[in-house]
Parts: structure tokens; sequence; C-alpha cells
């Protein structure tokens, strides 16, 4: 099943309130749904690369992952930097 219709109450209520196409719309829910959709492990690999790629060292990104995985939307165990070590390098 398409995971916008599955969401149609959503998609009218953006239709409708923001006044976007039903295009846009689509591409918005599909894009909110997939951003949610990311497990613990796949959001540590993400930020490690995107605070890699801004230049911060290992330590201070593992610290700042570490601190930034209670705020995300999935349930996540306490995490340490060891274990955010290993999820980036096996």
């Amino acid at each position: 099943m398409n995971p916008v219709t599955e969401h149609n109450e959503l998609a009218h209520h953006l239709s409708e309130t923001r006044g976007l196409a039903a295009e846009e719309v689509e591409l918005l829910v599909l894009e909110v749904l997939n951003y949610f959709r990311e497990s613990p492990e796949e959001f540590v690999r993400r930020r490690h690369r995107e605070l890699q790629g801004a230049g911060l060292p290992n330590p201070e990104i593992f610290a700042r992952i570490s601190a930034e995985i209670p705020g995300r939307r999935f349930p996540a165990r306490p995490v340490s930097m060891r274990q955010i070590r290993r999820m980036v390098y096996g």
C-alpha cells in the first residue's frame, strides 16, 4: 500500500492549511515518513558522516551523538561511546 494513502488525513490537512498541490503534499509526506523510519544504527552512521564531514574529531562526534539519541523519535536504549564507535566501524 502507498504510504501516502495511509495518511490521507495528514495529506488533506497539509493541502488545505498550506495551499500545497497534491504532488507537493505527497512528496512532503513521503519525506517525513522516510525521516522517521531511520533506525538508531542508521542515525548514528548518518550523523557520524555529517559531523566528520564538518571536521569534528571522533571523541566529540561520539559525545554529540550520545546526547542526540534520546531526543530522537525512535525508542533508543542508552548507548555508550564504545557502542557508537562499533556502529560506525563495525
